[in-house]
């Protein structure tokens, strides 16, 4: 009950911030928008006003912190959020991923997270920006007082449910800088653009449960995957990737599920990203 009135205070606190506040807020990592739900992050990052206020020097890609923000008629001010944009026109040119594609395998990422059941990524869509379309993606605050690189040798639940999902999408590139924990516990995957290549490429710092056997709850989530991909996450997927990216991972599915068993290296090309953080 404290913590719930603590979180609606600042919410509070934080919608009376200037625009200027809110932009230095943006800055400062922090989520003006304070605790908002899936289906309202995804009504605003889809539909909301976006404006870019900084830019994240150290990505490889072009990427920027903006602000999103619903209009309601009438001129009544609406939920207002932190995001991150990645415009299709700031992806630079990879010699094994098709150009301008990063921004479509994000939001397949993300879609395939949520029919997982596993919420792995924080909501993500695919909309037109001030620099072009992109990737939106609603801003996380991170708990600063975790060590990532401690973390990483852990069996926690959530890292090993992160290290099941990124063979399924074929991951390559699950930086330790790419793992999000949060202040309540849970930890989220970012930077999902390396992904769904047909030939196999899982790079990843987590391989603890390399070989270990499946439990029932996560077959019992590939066998929901696989199924959802006859269906709507398959129309979902089929508006983002290449038929061949689908039925790759279609098959990688269908081999977790044969196996029962989390992968193992392959000895014939590198098994960790560089750098690994």
């Amino acid at each position: 009950m404290a913590e719930s009135r603590a979180d609606e205070s600042r919410s509070q606190a934080e919608s009376r911030l200037t625009r200027e506040e809110m932009e230095a807020a943006a800055l400062d990592g922090r989520q003006v928008g304070g605790e908002i739900d899936t289906e309202t992050a995804l009504r605003v990052l889809n539909d909301g006003e976006l404006t870019v206020v900084g830019r994240l020097l150290s990505a490889s890609n072009a990427t920027f912190f903006c602000l999103v923000e619903e209009h309601r008629p009438g001129g009544e001010p609406g939920p207002i959020a932190s995001c991150v944009y990645k415009p299709i026109r700031g992806e630079r040119p990879l010699i094994d991923f098709p150009d301008g594609t990063l921004a479509c395998r994000e939001a397949a990422a993300y879609a395939v997270s949520e029919a997982s059941g596993w919420n792995l990524i924080p909501p993500t869509v695919l909309r037109d920006g001030p620099f072009g379309p992109g990737m939106v993606q609603l801003w996380m605050e991170a708990d600063e007082t975790v060590d990532v690189a401690a973390l990483i040798g852990d069996d926690l639940p959530a890292l090993r449910r992160i290290a099941l999902f990124d063979a399924v999408l074929n991951n390559a590139d699950r930086k330790g800088g790419h793992l999000l924990p949060l202040p309540d516990g849970r930890i989220l995957g970012i930077d999902n653009g390396l992904c769904f290549a047909v030939e196999p490429k899982l790079r990843t710092v987590l391989w603890l449960w390399r070989g270990q056997p499946l439990d029932e709850d996560e077959v019992t989530a590939l066998s929901r995957l696989r199924e959802r991909l006859g269906g709507t996450l398959g129309e979902q997927l089929r508006a983002l990737l290449v038929p061949t990216e689908i039925l790759a991972t279609v098959r990688r599915i269908d081999g977790l599920l044969t196996n029962r068993r989390f992968p193992l290296p392959d000895r014939d090309r590198p098994a960790i990203p560089w750098p690994p953080f």
